[in-house]
C-alpha cells in the first residue's frame, strides 16, 4: 500500500503487570502488549485511518512476532519492520502505582534490534512519504543515531520529532540536548513534555528560529502550549479518570499528526491530541489503548470516559 506516515524507532513487549501497587520483584503475573514509540505511534495512526508504516526492528523469537501480528492486525504496514539475526526483542518491564507512577524497567541495553537498524535499511519511499515520526530515543545510541538523523534530513519539514527523553536509555546524558537540536532542525513539529524540553535545554520559541513551524508542549492533565508564527497558546484538557499515563504520550503525537493530515490546524490538532492522549490515560495499556476517531469525536463532542469506554453525551 501507498505509506502516508512512516513512524521510526523504539519498539518491544510490554509486560503489564496484574497486581497493582506492587514491586516488580513481587508481581506473579503480567500481560503483555506492543509498545515502545513506534509501536504505539503506529497503532494510533492506524486506529486513526492513517495509512502507516513502521520502521524498526525485533528479534528472531516469539515476542518479534507477537510485535509483527498484532501490528499487522492493525492495519500497520511491517515491510520495514527488521528482524535482527541475533539479538532479541525488546522488553519493558512496568510497574503500576495509579495514579502516576508507572516505573519501567527497560531490557534494551547494551543494544537492541531498533538501535542497529541501518541506513540501508530505510525504506525506498521515505522520500516521498507525507510524514516521518522520529523521537529521541533513536539518537541514543549507534548505528541508529545517524540513521535517525538522515531520515529526519531526509523528509525535512516533514517530520514530527518527539522529544521522548529517557534519561536510562543514554550512555552519556550530556549527549542528549545536542542531538536533538540537530534532529529538530530537520522537522516540521517538536512534541515534548515540558520537563523533556528542560532536560533538552530548549526553548519553544528558539526552535522556531531553528526551522520548526510548530512547537507543542505538552502538559499532561492541562492540556497542552501551542507556539508557532502566531504566538504562544494554551489550549486545555481533557477531565477523564487516570488509570495509567503511560503511551498518553504517543496517542496525543499519533492524533496530532493524523489532524494535521486530514487538514486541520495546529490549534485543532492539540485539542484532538488533548482528547487522545486523555482517552489512553483512562486505560491500562498502551497501543490497545489508542482510541479510534470516533472516540475522540464522542469525547470532544461533550462525552465521558467511564471505566476507559468513551460514553457520548
Amino acid at each position: 500500500m501507498t505509506v502516508d506516515a512512516y513512524v521510526l524507532g523504539r519498539v518491544g513487549a510490554d509486560l503489564y503487570p496484574l497486581q497493582i501497587n506492587t514491586p516488580l520483584e513481587d508481581v506473579r503475573t503480567f500481560e503483555r502488549f506492543v509498545g515502545g514509540f513506534a509501536g504505539n505511534v503506529s497503532t494510533g495512526l492506524a486506529r486513526l485511518g492513517v495509512r502507516t508504516g513502521i520502521v524498526s526492528a525485533v528479534g528472531d523469537d516469539g515476542h518479534g512476532r507477537f510485535i509483527r501480528r498484532f501490528l499487522e492486525a492493525e492495519g500497520v504496514d511491517c515491510s520495514a519492520l527488521h528482524v535482527h539475526p541475533t539479538l532479541r526483542t525488546a522488553l519493558a518491564f512496568c510497574e503500576a502505582w495509579p495514579p502516576d507512577d508507572f516505573p519501567i524497567t527497560f531490557y534494551r541495553t547494551p543494544t537492541c534490534p531498533d538501535w542497529e537498524l541501518r541506513l540501508a535499511q530505510l525504506p525506498a519511499d521515505l522520500a516521498t512519504t507525507r510524514l516521518l515520526y522520529a523521537s529521541g530515543t533513536g539518537l541514543a545510541r549507534e548505528p541508529s543515531r545517524a540513521t535517525t538523523l538522515a531520515a529526519l534530513e531526509r523528509c525535512r519539514q516533514r517530520a514530527i520529532f518527539d522529544l521522548d527523553w529517557r534519561e536510562v536509555l543514554w550512555e552519556d546524558v550530556r549527549e542528549y540536548p545536542e542531538l536533538v537540536w540537530r534532529a529538530a532542525s530537520f522537522a516540521m513539529v517538536v512534541i515534548g513534555g515540558a520537563s523533556e524540553f528542560v532536560a533538552a535545554a530548549l526553548d519553544p520559541r528558539d526552535l522556531l528560529k531553528r526551522g520548526p513551524r510548530i512547537v507543542v508542549v505538552k502538559r499532561g492533565a492541562q492540556g497542552a502550549t501551542i507556539v508557532d508564527a502566531r504566538g504562544s497558546r494554551d489550549i486545555g484538557g481533557v477531565n477523564v479518570p487516570v488509570v495509567n499515563g503511560l503511551g498518553a504520550g504517543d496517542a496525543f503525537g499519533a492524533a496530532f499528526g493524523a489532524a494535521l493530515l486530514a487538514g486541520r490546524d495546529g490549534d485543532e490538532a492539540v485539542r484532538r491530541a488533548n482528547a487522545a492522549g486523555a482517552i489512553v490515560a483512562s486505560r491500562l495499556s498502551c497501543s490497545t489503548a489508542m482510541p479510534r476517531a470516533s472516540e475522540i469525536e464522542a469525547l470532544l463532542d461533550g462525552g465521558s470516559v467511564v471505566d476507559g469506554a468513551v460514553v457520548a453525551r
